[in-house]
């Protein structure tokens, strides 16, 4: 049964609603003043209180105003001798549940006690079902995350996986993706990227040449320029890729990147010849990686150009083929920050 404090001043009108309200099953404690009430209501589990207004000391309003303060669900009634309707307003202003006049009847008071009881039962119900569903929602989440976490982990594996396919096809080019990963990956957190968009540049990174994994080997190695239509081979590879890959279902545009990041912002690049907004910046950033990596290792048909030329290209051709944001922050990253490529 529902917990009611009554205070009241004068001791036959507390132990009379106290006699009242015990015969119908409530659990009722009692206080003389407002002090002696605030001590009752920190020690125990109230529901109700009915208050007496005028009082020697503290009046009723200020324990209403006490209430409103620290316990706002707790269901308050106003008791008077001396009911005026300035009292009355003031009383459900505060936020009073009720309003009785003195002399209480029992039928009066049970009525009043009861309808504020159960008010606050269906308080404390919304209370729990809201906790119950703050607690769930917590749980989901924290399942979500640890579901994601492990997705990622997944996806990641499958990327060096991928990228160690390539290398055996491809030796000349060993470690090639996975370097570009890392560096597609500091230059999106060198942009302050979400951390979720830095990890699909670096699984993006890692799988961007996956293409090629259809070019013939002798093309793929020969130690001399291609030919025309061998190039014209491997300018299949992104899209080639881009078709692989949509048949995997992942939280970030990988394909897309992966199709484009050949792409320039003059529009010079392939294979669909996009220009500026059209591509999306986690593609310039791959592209930027692509071409600081490549120039800096060696390849078949030459030595490698060292990474000072890699830099002096993506500045030359800052704003015409390389985004300008990725080339700031990719210099940075080397010429400020002491990056070096790895494979992690």
């Amino acid at each position: 049964m529902p917990n009611i404090l009554i205070i009241d001043d004068e001791k036959s009108i507390r132990v009379t609603l106290s006699e009242f309200l015990k015969k119908d099953g409530y659990h009722v404690i009692t206080a003389e003043n407002v002090q002696m009430a605030k001590h009752l209501l920190n020690e125990n589990t109230i529901d109700v209180v009915l208050s007496d207004i005028i009082m020697p000391k503290d009046s009723g309003i200020t324990l209403l105003k006490y209430l409103h303060e620290t316990s706002p669900d707790i269901r308050f009634i106003m008791m008077t001798g001396e009911p005026t309707i300035d009292t009355a307003v003031e009383a459900i202003r505060l936020g009073a549940h009720d309003y009785l006049t003195k002399p209480v009847y029992r039928n009066e008071l049970l009525k009043a006690v009861r309808h504020a009881a159960n008010f606050k039962q269906l308080i404390d119900e919304k209370r729990k079902l809201e906790q119950q569903n703050l607690e769930q929602r917590e749980n989901l989440e924290r399942l979500v995350e640890e579901r994601t976490y492990k997705l990622h982990q997944a996806m990641l594996n499958t990327a060096y996986a991928t990228a160690a396919m390539l290398d055996l096809r491809d030796p000349y080019t060993a470690g090639h993706q996975k370097r570009v990963g890392s560096l597609a990956k500091a230059i999106g957190k060198e942009l302050k990227l979400p951390e979720d968009t830095v990890e699909g540049l670096h699984i993006a990174g890692c799988i961007h040449d996956i293409g090629k994994i259809a070019i013939p080997f002798e093309i793929l190695t020969k130690p001399v320029q291609l030919s025309q239509n061998e190039y014209a081979i491997i300018k299949e590879h992104p899209k080639i890729g881009y078709d692989v890959l949509l048949s995997y279902e992942m939280p970030w545009p990988i394909a897309e990147i992966v199709y484009h990041h050949h792409e320039r912002l003059d529009g010079s690049g392939y294979p669909q010849g996009l220009k500026g907004d059209q591509i999306r910046l986690e593609t310039r950033i791959i592209s930027v990686s692509d071409v600081v990596e490549a120039m800096s290792s060696h390849r078949p048909y030459r030595a490698s150009l060292g990474l000072q030329s890699a830099i002096d290209e993506i500045s030359l051709n800052k704003n015409k083929l390389y985004d300008p944001a990725v080339v700031d922050a990719c210099i940075t990253l080397f010429n400020k920050k002491n990056y070096t490529f790895n494979e992690d």
